[in-house]
């Protein structure tokens, strides 16, 4: 059953019925589901989908020849396979189909290696008979950097082509948990944690097995697919896997300044800016910034923190890389016993928050806050605090949620707790510390996010206080599902 991707099968479809000729370019992260979306788009439509493969031109030539001549063509009854690209790409026009005619060509950049003219074939056919045909194009690929860097900027041959450039991303926690119809909504937060929005590593999980059966039998276990996921995709976009091992878990452990992941890795500072570069690009990992700063400040390279964007990546390199050896010999059950059950609250605690600010984002959307916010992030500093003495000092502190609008005038600040026991009195009064500096200079909502519920205490301070909202996780859940369906 195909879930999700609602908003790309609605843009393709715009496109689809659109007049005159469409080229499409869409990409993204290997295994965040592109293959799957095309094919659930073009399903009831006459096409022709084309999957590249890393092989010769002429290899590639006679492939996609063979794919195209099954179709009710002219060229079929004389032709085996087409001389060059000029003529294969044309014959789209010679599609039988009374509707739009629909071509797709899966992992594009593989065509591209082979044969460097190819985008400039193309752009000649495109410019010169395509654009003004009933006729469909879409180009698909998993390499970021050859899409954006080689085939979309400025100077190369199809920049200002494409009608429409659509990059996916990973699934929202709405979409994703869908694949765990049986879960509460702690497991569902909880899975998602792990595996993130990526559609080929929520398809590992069963959502009849217990989260703990799941990461056991589908993580933990020699020779399952995820157990060797990690290390499959660096090795097909990297080359000095080992070193790159060492930042990603340096980053994992909770490393995260450009200062800690050095005394950690001990890489020299210039070759570990280039590989923390190359890891951004392949959206691996992201510097974040606290949503305070300026352009300015995120323009400097010391500031901001690295973190991993991909849950899963987190996860293994959290549990897995550091108990390899105990895994390799088969030792599942302690592994998760001793090592990953302790870990996995406050593992899935830093993601809640992620999971909490796409609720703000959905509630903005839908119009449901006190104001329309301009930015949301965490938010990171010093205060200043007075102790019972009256003695004031500055301490470094974060707040999980920071949305503001775009005149300052009005701040919604989020505290969030993934924990066995409710909110309590005495964590908000140190939330309620830790915002006094914005209250002094805005109207500010207070938004509390509770695993376990909250104690009397803190719902009586929320009922005799309207800028202050409780969110416990089932409305939490139940909201972003809702809306994603």
């Amino acid at each position: 059953m195909f879930i999700g991707r609602k908003a790309e099968l609605e843009f393709l479809e715009s496109k689809y019925k659109s007049n005159g000729g469409q080229l499409i370019v869409l990409y993204g992260r290997r295994r965040v589901g592109k293959t799957e979306t095309l094919r659930e788009f073009c399903k009831d439509k006459p096409h022709v989908f084309y999957s590249c493969r890393e092989c010769t031109d002429h290899q590639q030539l006679e492939s996609f020849s063979e794919r195209v001549l099954r179709e009710d063509i002219p060229a079929a009854k004389y032709l085996k396979s087409f001389s060059d690209w000029e003529t294969a790409l044309s014959s789209i026009i010679e599609f039988n189909s009374t509707q739009k005619k629909l071509l797709i060509i899966d992992e594009f950049p593989y065509m591209c290696k082979a044969n460097k003219c190819i985008p400039s074939i193309l752009q000649n056919l495109w410019d010169e008979k395509l654009k003004d045909e009933n006729v469909m194009i879409i180009l698909c690929g998993s390499s970021m950097s050859f899409i954006e860097k080689d085939l979309l900027a400025e100077k190369n041959p199809l920049y200002g082509r494409a009608t429409g450039i659509y990059k996916m991303k990973e699934m929202s926690f709405g979409d994703a948990v869908k694949f765990f119809p049986h879960y509460t909504a702690i497991d569902k937060i909880i899975a998602y944690s792990i595996l993130g929005g990526i559609p080929h590593y929520l398809k590992q999980f069963d959502s009849n097995l217990t989260v703990e059966e799941n990461i056991k039998r589908n993580i933990l276990t020699k020779g399952c697919v995820l157990y060797s996921e990690v290390e499959f995709l660096l090795r097909q976009e990297l080359r000095e896997t080992t070193v790159y091992n060492t930042i990603i878990e340096a980053i994992a452990l909770g490393n995260t300044k450009l200062n800690d992941i050095y005394t950690k890795t001990q890489i020299e500072k210039v070759k570990l800016s280039v590989y923390l570069k190359n890891l951004i690009e392949l959206e691996v990992i992201e510097r974040e910034f606290s949503v305070s700063d300026s352009v300015k400040e995120q323009a400097n390279s010391i500031k901001g923190l690295y973190k991993l964007t991909d849950n899963f990546f987190r996860f293994w390199y959290s549990f897995v890389f550091p108990n390899y050896s105990e895994l390799e010999s088969g030792d599942v059950d302690g592994v998760y016993k001793y090592i990953v059950a302790p870990e996995l609250n406050e593992y899935t605690s830093f993601i809640f928050e992620d999971v909490c600010r796409q609720y703000i984002s959905v509630l903005n959307r839908m119009e449901k806050l006190p104001f329309r916010y301009y930015k949301m992030g965490r938010w990171w500093g010093k205060i200043t605090t007075e102790d019972s003495q009256g003695k004031k000092k500055s301490v470094e502190t974060e707040i999980d949620i920071i949305a503001v609008d775009r005149h300052s005038a009005n701040y919604l600040l989020g505290e969030c707790k993934f924990k066995d026991t409710p909110f309590e009195k005495s964590e908000y009064i140190t939330f309620d510390e830790k915002i006094k500096a914005f209250e002094k200079h805005a109207k500010c909502w207070k938004y509390l996010f509770s695993k376990s519920g909250f104690t009397p205490a803190v719902k009586e301070i929320a009922d005799i206080n309207d800028n202050i909202e409780c969110i416990d996780i089932d409305e939490l859940v139940g909201t972003l599902e809702i809306r994603e369906s």
